[in-house]
């Protein structure tokens, strides 16, 4: 279970004690309702490369595939450092970690292929397509979230720490 925090943002209304601060199964809920996702790499100029994707938060990492040419892969080959957000802009969560290109799982395609396709017939057709691309384990350092409305912003920013 990672560490709760505050992040350093008291010009925001954010206070120093944790009282109202999210609990991490709250940031888990907002992972597992997106479909899709922002994958941030850096590109060896140190510039960032935002890219959406499929991906499943699955046992406690961020998981996605992609062609084995996209510059995400170059990018990641070059610095594995990612930033990792949900579709979702009222209720954030944002991943700070390590993507580290891996050998592919069946049960983490086949997880992946069940939150895009709602034909379980054509579920292993999509984990295989999953699984010949690049596959990518992101293990998560820190993360971000909040509930972007007035009553909640300040009170509900979290920062965890693995």
């Amino acid at each position: 279970m990672p560490e709760i925090q505050r992040p350093a943002m008291a010009e925001y209304g954010v206070p120093d004690e944790l009282d109202g601060a999210l609990p991490w199964s709250w940031a888990e809920e907002q992972l597992h309702a997106s479909k899709n996702y922002w994958v941030v790499t850096v590109d060896p100029d140190g510039r960032p490369h935002a890219t959406p994707v499929w991906g499943v938060w699955f046992d406690d990492r961020f998981w996605f595939s992609t062609a084995p040419s996209a510059l995400k892969v170059r990018n990641i080959e070059q610095n594995p450092n990612v930033v990792v957000t949900g579709e979702d802009t009222v209720n954030v969560v944002s991943i700070e970690g390590t993507a580290a290109q891996v050998e592919g799982r069946q049960d983490v395609a086949d997880a992946w292929a069940a939150r895009y396709e709602d034909d379980p017939g054509k579920r292993t057709e999509l984990a295989s397509f999953m699984l010949q691309g690049a596959f990518f384990e992101v293990t998560p350092v820190k993360a971000f979230g909040l509930i972007e409305s007035p009553e909640r912003f300040g009170s509900s920013a979290t920062r965890w720490v693995f």
